[in-house]
């Protein structure tokens, strides 16, 4: 499908979006350039690119499908950085967790140009990081939102579709702010919270001590802690204001499991453990190719 893929940040996400690519027998040629020129080697030493470019801009050079798996705070000055080089027949995409800001971002970098982005979120990652870390399979059998603007071209929304198609994703289309709203309740909260609660714990003068008797409980729940501070930092201050409202439905769902303690009322604290009980065990994760449960 296409004859040269630059990879600019060869991460986790950037690695495994090649690799995938590899596999499936989409791309010819892969250039990589990352801002640690460590990591960039890494993932030439390892095959995942095959050329490992100086800068954003030579990545982008000669290629016909540009993939950004950078910070989302950088995605704004990295567009800017290869704004010269898009074109028409180009396709460009992010992977990038929230989608307003990025969109805001890509009007101002790219301008007349921004008919060739097509900004994406993979549903999809680990709490690893580095080329080191990358799957051919990370993607498949996840979901892809993408989030096309009233600019973006037919032909490359359509090119993004088939290539997520391709590495065996199920590809949705939403609005940025729905999407941001949507990704507020069901991820970045959730990551708020494991911070938060791994950070109370280790607060307390024995939090070594209670550490030392967790279980799979506190495995479970708070494996999403061990994330990528950079980009959590910045994903949690792009979708500030969508996850300052799912903070406050949560405090109000904190606060009527603690009135039931504090009121002694097994009954009312049975139910609500209850209803979170049968929403999760009535809850399947959505998999390529079939429909929401």
């Amino acid at each position: 499908m296409f004859e040269q893929l630059g990879l600019i940040g060869c991460g986790l996400m950037g690695s495994s979006f090649a690799l995938a690519l590899r596999q499936a027998g989409l791309v010819k040629r892969v250039v990589g350039y990352s801002k640690s020129p460590s990591t960039t080697e890494q993932a030439r030493q390892l095959g995942i690119i095959d050329v490992d470019a100086p800068s954003a801009l030579l990545a982008a050079s000669g290629a016909d499908i540009v993939l950004l798996a950078v910070p989302v705070a950088a995605i704004g000055p990295t567009l800017k950085s290869i704004r010269e080089l898009v074109t028409p027949a180009m396709l460009v995409m992010d992977v990038g967790s929230t989608k307003a800001d990025v969109v805001d971002a890509a009007r101002e970098a790219l301008r007349d140009r921004i008919g060739s982005f097509v900004p994406a979120h993979p549903i999809a990652g680990a709490e690893t990081s580095g080329p080191s870390k990358a799957r051919a399979d990370l993607y498949r059998d996840r979901q892809v939102v993408l989030t096309p603007i009233e600019r973006t071209l037919t032909a490359q929304l359509q090119k993004a579709q088939a290539v997520w198609t391709a590495l065996g994703c199920s590809v949705r289309q939403m609005a940025p702010d729905v999407h941001d709203a949507a990704l507020a309740a069901v991820s970045h909260l959730p990551h708020l919270v494991a911070f938060a609660a791994v950070n109370a714990v280790q607060a307390q003068p024995q939090g070594d001590e209670f550490l030392g008797l967790a279980g799979p409980g506190f495995r479970d729940y708070s494996r999403i802690a061990a994330a990528n501070p950079d980009m959590w930092r910045d994903i949690l201050l792009a979708n500030r204001d969508e996850l300052r409202r799912q903070a406050d439905a949560f405090r109000i769902a904190l606060a009527a499991l603690e009135d039931a303690m504090d009121r002694n009322d097994g009954e009312a604290l049975h139910s609500l453990i209850a209803r979170a009980s049968q929403t999760r065990g009535a809850w399947r994760m959505r998999a390529a190719g079939t429909t929401p449960t």
